[in-house]
């Protein structure tokens, strides 16, 4: 049964405060700005219409925390938009979404099987409800620098070795494009007993796009979280949480209203709802240019030479079982350079700012929002930067990825007594905090990990490239929480 495209037009939230504002209702409720006339300032930054809905919950708007009119529609008309049993409309980001789906899987003690590669917001879940992590460690591009996907023996092997364990966790798309075989995956977690869990912050337009690589409620998944405002066009922190058919929606409410605020912002939500509704309604037609865009840019920047913009070529049907094309990916070791040093050129000499740079790669985010004179003026640019700063070929570190020697969970790590030690005096500690380069936010270290001199290097190698480094209470990244011994 296809989409009810007539039912996709309505936008509840955005109905219901255009409404509102209409009436002049006068304020005798928070926010304090009170439409913004106790702060002209802010009026001046964002305008009056943006402010003036900036509002509280109230019975004409609903209430995030128990939606029972407007949200509750625009939740049930994101649900039947992805594809899924229900959907919560998130305001956290999809740290929140991530979070809401571990926590709503693994109660203390509870295993859970997850690639190392994943985003910080998954091991902090870790610490906060004190599951055991079993990891699986990806595989490695070598030559590209990047960790693939997740292979389906490994994953068979993680589960017989732990047919204990909740959920599988998984990471599709990667930052970098790659897909594992997402459908083979969530079988083989369903045929164990365990629930299925799929990270796609990065792949909204899965749902929308065509011949795009299989999407989580498609591939059959229990939970998915999908970053809205990267590819899907809302607001920044706006984000959905998707549940299958066999997940008891209502307890994964009761496990969102945890953590997530109490005093939802309007303008996140309405973003939501709109851009809902234009994926709905434009989502095809829409992706399908960004997906020329992206071929296009990929075309001319392979034709500068020295870099390496990578595409579906590298599918194999294991570790890179499909390819998002969207993902603008360029390796540029060929000129010398990181990623990062790239990612500074670009935004300091071109006024041109690209998503993130690593030791090997630099990503472009092509959207919805592009144009094709903006791709002409990145391509101007990185051949600019070829001839003016190119410098031999270095050999530099081989993979964004070392794999962790895990002594201790998250949890256990995370409120351990714990010292300060100098970066370099760390080796063969068992590390108490996070370390990692944001984006993408995949931790270097984790808490309960154990600091190898190789991990030392790599930090170290890191911070000199510009790499923007996250997570220590170090605000300079040169000293490392460790447990105490003894």
């Amino acid at each position: 049964m296809g989409l009810d495209l007539e039912r996709q037009k309505r936008a509840p939230i955005y109905a219901a405060l255009e409404r509102f504002r209409r009436q002049r209702v006068v304020p005798f409720d928070v926010p304090g700005h009170k439409r913004g006339r106790g702060n002209p300032e802010l009026v001046e930054l964002l305008g009056e219409k943006c402010v003036g809905i900036d509002v509280n919950s109230m019975k004409p708007l609903d209430n995030l925390c128990h939606p029972v009119s407007v949200i509750k529609e625009a939740e049930e008309l994101a649900a039947d938009a992805f594809g899924a049993a229900h959907a919560f409309l998130m305001v956290g980001g999809t740290t929140s979404s991530v979070q809401g789906m571990v926590l709503s899987a693994c109660k203390p003690g509870d295993k859970i099987i997850l690639p190392r590669n994943v985003h910080k917001s998954a091991i902090n879940a870790l610490v906060l409800c004190g599951a055991v992590p079993v990891y699986i460690d990806p595989k490695v591009d070598a030559e590209l620098g990047i960790p693939l996907g997740m292979e389906v023996a490994d994953v068979r092997a993680a589960i017989e070795a732990n047919p204990d364990a909740k959920a599988v966790f998984i990471n599709n798309p990667t930052y970098y494009g790659i897909c594992s075989d997402l459908r083979s995956l969530v079988s083989l977690a369903h045929e164990h007993g365990m629930l299925a869990l799929v990270d796609e912050a990065h792949g909204t337009h899965l749902y929308f796009g065509p011949s795009l690589p299989l999407s989580g409620m498609a591939a059959g998944a229990d939970m998915a979280a999908v970053s809205m405002h990267k590819s899907g066009g809302s607001l920044t922190q706006s984000s959905l949480l998707l549940c299958g058919p066999n997940v008891n929606a209502g307890y994964v409410g009761n496990i969102i209203n945890l953590t997530q605020t109490t005093s939802g912002s309007y303008l996140l939500m309405a973003s939501l709802d709109i851009s809902r509704r234009n994926l709905a309604m434009r989502g095809a037609q829409s992706f399908s240019k960004v997906v020329d865009m992206a071929e296009y840019a990929r075309r001319e920047i392979n034709a500068v030479g020295g870099y390496y913009a990578f595409g579906s070529e590298l599918i194999n049907g294991g570790s890179i079982f499909d390819f998002d094309v969207t993902k603008l990916a360029v390796n540029t070791r060929g000129i010398g350079l990181t990623g990062i040093e790239v990612y500074d050129l670009l935004r300091d000499e071109y006024d041109i700012q690209i998503e993130f740079g690593d030791l090997s790669n630099m990503l472009a985010y092509i959207s919805i929002g592009d144009r094709i004179q903006d791709i002409e003026r990145l391509v101007g640019a990185l051949a600019d930067i070829r001839r003016l700063y190119a410098k031999p070929k270095s050999a530099l570190f081989t993979a964004e990825y070392i794999t962790p020697n895990v002594a201790a969970t998250p949890q256990q790590a995370f409120y351990s007594e714990k010292e300060s030690l100098p970066l370099r005096q760390t080796a063969g500690r068992i590390c108490s905090e996070f370390v990692m380069c944001y984006p993408p936010g995949i931790p270097i270290l984790a808490p309960g990990e154990v600091i190898t001199p190789e991990i030392i290097d790599y930090i170290e190698f890191a911070k000199a490239k510009g790499c923007s480094m996250q997570g220590p209470q170090s605000e300079d990244i040169s000293e490392l929480c460790v447990l105490k011994e003894g």
